[in-house]
């Protein structure tokens, strides 16, 4: 019973709650509603605002654009009435233009006209003219019995000495001008240019000759069957004459870096007395390194010594190859570190870059450390050595043009060739045997002789000067500088040699009397 009771009791508890909770629950939802409500009110009052000012501030946007768009209308308008008023001017000049061209037009047909009418009266004159010196003419060949081209070749003739004559003065006058002043200046910078660099040495000459100990060493160089001989020409490429000379060995070759090889070997063979194909090789072989490194170190010396940096190594490989290498009896690698020193210092008194005239007299040269090799002027071979590694244009063209082999680009090219010129003339610089001195003066004195009224020639200073002596009937004073010029372009032609060649005319006039 009781625990019915309890069981009722719980359920009515439970019933009760669960009412009560209920009505809890509802009370709260009725606030939340309520207050849902009053949010939403104000949302909707905010969203009203919100989009009156963005109304507002629409209606201001459209207003702006609308005045902005309103002002650009007009000032198009304006502008294309500004435009429509320059058109209607231009058109109006154009009309004005149109109108004064046609009347050009009808005064240049009036003009037409009236040069076709003169110049068919100018014809008929002509022609009336023409006949009339055609008659005269025929007067003329009845009168003087010579034909009017025979009349006109002579008149030329005339003209032509009186032409060459009046030439020849003026040039006299020109050339004794410009001669005074040129010298003047050229004496005192060449001068002072030899005196700033006066070279102390003399001048080397490549050895072809090994002097041996006794005339038994030959026969041990040839060795048997001559085998010793031949692996010596074979290995350093050159010809051993050994012939009836006591006591010496002749090295010929065209390279002179391979004869210094074979020279230097053959030396140190004699010297050691072992002779033999497997030692020629093995000492060979170390004279040929040994060579290479002086040959560098010489390249590297002479860049040092005249002061240029940057330099290709193989153009300074050449430069030290060049001191194996002679010209006229001189030593080029001494020759062209003598020009870099001359050009350096023209170009210095005259207000040039001293570094390039020196860079362009160093290597203008350089061509012939390899001409043995390559075919072709040593000038254009050394060019194109320079521009191949990368030397600048005004010294490709001084090493191109030092013999006028092209034409001369820039000022260095002229200092160069005047210091290669300086440095090969000096006394005792260059030698020449005996016959190919006497051949150069016969042809020297020779060239002259094929001018007409040159009567006799004479090579003096030592081929430095040529003396011509003419007939005083035929060449006048003033022609005398004509004559001397035309030699001394054919000479330049002709002829190949060291330095410069001086050309004098002599005339003379002698009256001889006898008193009885």
């Amino acid at each position: 019973m009781w625990m019915v009771i309890s069981i009722l009791c719980l359920i009515a508890g439970f019933v009760g709650g669960f009412i009560y909770t209920k009505s809890k629950l509802e009370e709260k939802y009725k606030s939340e509603a309520k207050d849902a409500q009053a949010l939403l009110e104000k949302a909707k009052k905010e969203a009203e605002i919100i989009l009156r000012e963005a109304e507002i501030k629409s209606k201001d946007k459209i207003f702006k654009v609308k005045s902005e768009l309103e002002k650009e209308i007009k000032e198009k308008r304006e502008e294309l009435n500004n435009f429509e008023k320059r058109l209607i001017q231009k058109d109006t000049f154009l009309t004005k233009k149109e109108e004064t061209l046609e009347k050009k037009e009808e005064e240049i047909l009036e003009k037409e006209k009236f040069i076709n009418k003169k110049e068919a009266e100018l014809l008929e004159k002509i022609k009336e003219y023409e006949n009339n010196v055609k008659k005269v003419n025929e007067k003329l060949e009845q009168i003087s019995g010579i034909t009017a081209e025979e009349a006109k070749q002579i008149l030329m003739k005339e003209m032509e000495e009186e032409a060459k004559y009046e030439v020849a003065k003026k040039l006299k006058e020109i050339e004794l001008e410009y001669r005074e002043q040129a010298n003047k200046k050229a004496q005192e910078i060449l001068a002072l240019a030899i005196q700033r660099y006066a070279s102390d040495f003399v001048a080397e000459k490549t050895v072809s000759v090994v002097t041996l100990p006794s005339d038994e060493m030959k026969g041990r160089i040839i060795g048997r069957e001559g085998r010793n001989i031949r692996t010596l020409e074979t290995i350093t490429g050159v010809d051993l004459i050994i012939d009836d000379t006591p006591e010496a060995v002749v090295i010929s070759c065209h390279d002179p870096v391979r004869r210094e090889i074979a020279k230097v070997a053959l030396e140190k063979l004699i010297q050691d007395g072992r002779i033999h194909p497997g030692r020629i090789e093995e000492v060979v072989e170390k004279v040929k390194e040994g060579i290479e490194e002086e040959i560098k170190e010489y390249g590297e010396k002479a860049i040092f010594e005249v002061g240029i940096h940057k330099m290709h190594p193989e153009l300074i490989r050449l430069i030290g190859r060049l001191k194996y290498r002679t010209s006229y009896g001189q030593n080029v690698y001494q020759h062209s570190i003598e020009t870099a020193f001359i050009s350096g210092i023209l170009a210095s008194e005259l207000g040039l870059d001293y570094k390039i005239a020196r860079r362009a007299g160093l290597l203008h040269d350089i061509g012939k450390a390899v001409d043995h090799d390559i075919p072709g002027s040593h000038a254009i071979i050394g060019a194109e050595l320079a521009k191949k590694y990368g030397e600048r244009e005004e010294v490709v063209n001084a090493i191109a043009s030092h013999h006028d082999e092209v034409e001369k680009t820039s000022i260095y090219s002229v200092l160069v060739q005047a210091a290669d010129a300086l440095s090969g003339a000096r006394p005792g610089a260059r030698g020449e045997t005996y016959e190919t001195y006497i051949k150069r003066l016969e042809e020297l004195e020779k060239i002259p002789m094929e001018f007409d009224g040159v009567t006799k020639a004479y090579a003096i200073q030592a081929g430095r000067e040529v003396r011509v002596i003419v007939e005083n009937d035929k060449i006048s004073d003033d022609y005398a500088y004509v004559l001397a010029r035309d030699i001394a372009k054919k000479v330049e032609k002709e002829l190949t040699y060291p330095g410069q060649i001086k050309v004098t005319v002599i005339r003379e006039t002698r009256a001889i009397e006898y008193a009885s």
